[in-house]
């Protein structure tokens, strides 16, 4: 099996403060990967790491079959990486954004092109390339954003909390747009705060103060093994377990845990 991501007893210690602890996951290729946790636990080190940005404290990390630190340039070439706060330059038009993202990919201008036309069409950015990318509504952004980091044809995307803050609609919108681009061959790494979109993974692992916990299964198969409604209650019910209370009284809802 093609894996898009492996990651082997992976350690991030920040002096006497342990971010990430000793965790190991693997991804395969084409598959949307939904990497849940609550905020400070440890996901955007991790993410980091697998960017190269940060270096480990121990541990490995392969990305597309590539040990990442030894392979710098292969690695920025083949992913791309959105969060909430993507930079869009918001004076420039959604012509001009994808324009400069193509000059930082070096491609040139028939690429570009080309490249372009694909990424307005599957947005459904097209009639909008002159619009100011700051008039554009919170939906359309994240859109744009999307064609930008996806302007160089990654193999992997990672997606920090890409639809925070988005309206419903929308958020149903660019999943369909993530599920489109996975069934064409390009593998996600995407971390929510929702839980229908986690439930629309391919696959979902869990981490909690910096260990991961469980294993990366369907959202389905951990359904069915927990015998809950949703995987908030999943969640609570590892977080449980991990903390001595025990394997959960039915009343997660209560808890007040959440992604």
């Amino acid at each position: 099996m093609e894996y898009a991501i492996q990651v082997e007893g992976l350690s991030k210690h920040f002096d006497n403060y342990i971010a990430v602890d000793n965790i190991s996951f693997s991804v395969p290729r084409n598959q949307i990967f939904g990497f849940l946790g609550p905020n400070g636990s440890g996901k955007s080190t991790t993410i980091r790491m697998l960017c190269g940005v940060l270096a480990p404290t121990k541990g490995s990390v392969r990305v597309l079959d590539k040990e990442v630190h030894t392979n710098m340039d292969y690695i920025r070439q083949n992913i791309g990486y959105m969060s909430q706060k993507f930079s869009l330059y918001e004076d420039l038009s959604v012509e001009k954004n994808l324009d400069f993202y193509a000059g930082i990919y070096g491609l040139n201008k028939s690429a570009r092109d080309a490249r372009k036309q694909e990424l307005l069409q599957m947005a459904k950015l097209e009639g909008k390339e002159k619009r100011l990318a700051g008039q554009l509504s919170g939906g359309w952004k994240q859109r744009l954003a999307l064609g930008c980091a996806m302007i160089h044809r990654p193999q992997l995307m990672i997606l920090d909390e890409p639809t925070a803050g988005v309206d419903p609609l929308s958020r149903r919108e660019f999943w369909a747009i993530i599920r489109e681009l996975a069934g064409q061959g390009t593998s996600f790494l995407i971390t929510t705060h929702y839980m229908d979109e986690a439930e629309s993974c391919d696959l979902v692992g869990f981490i909690y103060n910096g260990r991961m916990i469980g294993e990366v299964v369907s959202p389905q198969q951990l359904l069915v093994q927990e015998q809950v409604k949703g995987i908030e209650d999943v969640f609570v019910r590892y977080v449980n377990r991990m903390n001595g209370d025990g394997e959960g009284t039915g009343e997660e809802e209560n808890n007040e845990q959440s992604l």
